[in-house]
């Protein structure tokens, strides 16, 4: 099929074949943007070296304005070209979205491939999904995103028509090119069409998944916040749940849910959803929709801050951007500053702190703040709790027994054939039994 040949495309080389090489590019429209130009660099950085890609320099480009044959001007175009020839680089990687067009325009000039900061969160997002339901994702939007670049897929049919040594010849070669990609459009449209039908069948699963966690009763807490901020690190640190942690971009794809009793023998259920990052491709929100609306479902989500990191604000901004998106930014929020083993002292005045009041100042790795954290995560729980007065029949004991398991009670009494009960429950059991609910 199509997709198979432009998925993992620089992961498939022969067993000691060296690594490939980038060279990357960010613009800027002004002097003020130029800091915030080169840590985009440095993350664009880690994402080539997460993907496999090694990074020979990062070039912060400014541009009055853009082309829109070749995103850079040609002045910068030429400049490029030559540092990319100097380096002797396999990729050049823009952090800027460019349009099909405009990376085969780019790819002409160079004569080497041409990647934006998309297409490499899709390789990386590709290698590091483990589930069938991320995979399925994954494969849906590199489909997606390959589509509108058919054209440039096919190239190769032109220059073979170009050195044919005969007008028949390359016409008819041209012909075939066409009706090539007539033929992987149908591919693409079909294979779409599957994916997009396994992807509901997966979907309705994590639905009855989250029907059986509602029932329960128990209070769901999702992590969520920028890739490699801690979150499976505080998950395993909670938990010990043995999920993978590594020092890269999108470490783990996978949303993992464990078990977990607070301070006060409250369980509760701990989801942890998969990283968020600026520009993530449009794509991918949707690919991955079903996984981030575990943050959609849950009760109360924990938003997990790398307070060391000196982009930390923007990294916050895009998480509740992305949670703006997905309709899921009225939810109760908890915010973390994790990693305060690595600052030299308190974050008292971190611009984080200012936008993002009770925050929690908290470490994943030596596990300082994880009582303050718990107060707070019984705080809102107790938020979300009603201390009513029912008064059940006996002959209704599935509901006395249901109060029993998921609620605490306060007093129990007996009149004639109904039971009185002064309890502390949840806002959806409270609303289940309304109509018992009685004013003393």
């Amino acid at each position: 099929m199509i997709i198979e040949k432009q998925k993992d495309k620089f992961m498939n080389e022969p067993e000691g074949h060296t690594k490939k090489t980038a060279v990357l590019v960010s613009a800027y429209r002004n002097q003020k943007e130029l800091h915030i130009c080169e840590e985009h660099l440095e993350e664009l950085e880690l994402l080539c070296e997460t993907y496999g890609v090694e990074v020979l320099e990062k070039v912060p480009c400014f541009l009055r304005k853009y082309d829109a044959a070749t995103f850079v001007t040609k002045g910068k175009l030429e400049e490029f070209v030559e540092k990319a020839k100097a380096h002797e680089a396999d990729i050049v990687v823009f952090d800027d979205e460019i349009s099909p067009a405009q990376q085969r325009n780019l790819e002409k000039a160079f004569g080497v491939t041409v990647m934006d900061r998309a297409e490499v969160i899709l390789g990386v997002f590709a290698q590091r999904a483990q589930t069938k339901e991320a995979q399925l994702q994954i494969e849906l939007a590199q489909v997606k995103y390959q589509a509108p670049r058919l054209k440039k897929m096919w190239t190769h049919l032109s220059r073979q028509a170009g050195t044919s040594g005969g007008g028949g010849g390359g016409g008819y070669l041209k012909g075939e090119g066409e009706k090539q990609i007539e033929i992987d459009r149908r591919i693409i449209k079909r294979q779409i069409t599957k994916l997009q039908r396994d992807l509901e069948e997966v979907r309705a699963h994590r639905k009855t998944q989250r029907g059986r966690r509602k029932r329960s009763e128990i209070p769901v807490f999702a992590l969520i916040g920028y890739t490699n901020a801690g979150k499976s690190t505080l998950l395993n640190a909670l938990t010990d749940a043995g999920v993978f942690v590594e020092d890269k971009l999108f470490a783990t794809l996978d949303t993992t849910t464990r078990k977990f009793t607070l301070e006060n023998n409250q369980e509760i259920l701990l989801i942890d959803t998969v990283g968020f990052i600026r520009k993530l491709p449009h794509l991918l929100v949707a690919a991955f929709k079903s996984t981030l609306e575990e943050a959609f479902e849950a009760d109360i989500l924990i938003h997990v801050v790398d307070i060391h990191h000196p982009m930390a604000l923007e990294q916050a901004d895009t998480t509740f951007e992305v949670l703006k998106e997905l309709g899921a930014e009225e939810k109760p929020v908890i915010t973390v500053l994790n990693k305060i083993d690595l600052l030299e002292k308190a974050p008292e005045f971190n611009p984080v702190r200012l936008k993002y009041p009770k925050t929690i100042p908290l470490s994943a790795k030596t596990k300082e703040g994880f009582h303050e954290l718990q107060e707070r995560m019984i705080e809102e729980i107790q938020k979300r709790r009603q201390l009513v007065d029912l008064k059940i029949p006996q002959s209704e004991y599935h509901l006395i027994s249901e109060v029993l398991r998921n609620g605490v009670i306060i007093s129990q009494d007996y009149e004639e054939n109904d039971v009185l009960l002064k309890v502390d429950i949840s806002g959806v059991l409270a609303s289940k039994l309304e109509k018992y609910i009685v004013e003393l």
